[in-house]
């Protein structure tokens, strides 16, 4: 396996793994993203979770066809109920909503002691990750985004410490939002994805003021949201 055969965005989650990783891909489908980083790192060893039977039959599949089964771990289980408590090093979950992402680490929160890395792929609302980082003592030390086959993604990537560290006070509700490292970066993918959330703010704004009786709250709400939107834009 090449990184050709893995979509951009896991290659890029792939390389947030330090070398002689042990970690869980929760939801890992056919088990890519664990055969490729085993494949390409001799020391490394991964537990691949499914919770479905089809996927789960998939990922057997495939390790098997790597002459990986000594080094990956395929489970059938929901979320990191697949691991044993201080069993794994590092955490992956992609290709998720942030809202499931989130409930699955507050729901493992138990397996998650020995972990010193969390890396994410949200496809929608990382806000929702990003807060549970910060809630629960987790650094957001990186961040990245891809855009793939008409699709936005964004990788989320944590780790135990200072949990305010990339963010500042009195931008926290906006960087928690759209990303303290990407608004710093502003790569061009995340320059399309402000001016598609732009558009869509727009649109929800006109719609609301045309309501008899409009939600002042979630009104304001989107107007600021809007104004954050137009300063990452403009650059200021």
């Amino acid at each position: 396996m090449n990184v050709n055969q893995l979509s951009q965005r896991l290659a890029v989650v792939a390389n947030y793994l330090p070398e002689e990783a042990y970690f869980a891909d929760i939801g890992s489908d056919h088990a890519y993203l664990p055969c490729y980083v085993c494949l390409n790192d001799p020391k490394a060893r991964a537990v691949a979770g499914e919770v479905n039977q089809g996927p789960y039959e998939s990922a057997l599949k495939e390790v098997k066809k790597h002459a990986l089964n000594e080094r990956i771990d395929v489970r059938l289980g929901d979320g990191l109920d697949v691991v044993e408590p201080e069993e794994i090093k590092q955490v992956v979950i992609a290709g998720m909503g942030g809202p499931l992402i989130r409930d699955i680490l507050e729901q493992g929160r138990n397996k998650l002691f020995a972990v010193n890395r969390i890396i994410t792929q949200p496809n929608i609302d990382s806000r929702s990750v990003r807060k549970w980082y910060y809630d629960h003592g987790y650094a957001l030390v990186d961040e990245a985004i891809v855009e793939e086959g008409g699709h936005i993604y964004e990788i989320l990537v944590a780790e135990k410490g200072e949990a305010d560290s990339a963010y500042q006070k009195d931008k926290l509700e906006k960087q928690m939002w759209l990303g303290p490292f990407l608004i710093e970066r502003r790569p061009d993918a995340f320059l399309n994805k402000c001016k598609e959330e732009h558009k869509k703010k727009m649109y929800i704004i006109n719609q609301m003021k045309q309501a008899s009786l409009p939600d002042e709250e979630k009104l304001k709400q989107h107007q600021k949201e809007l104004y954050w939107l137009e300063e990452v834009l403009h650059n200021e």
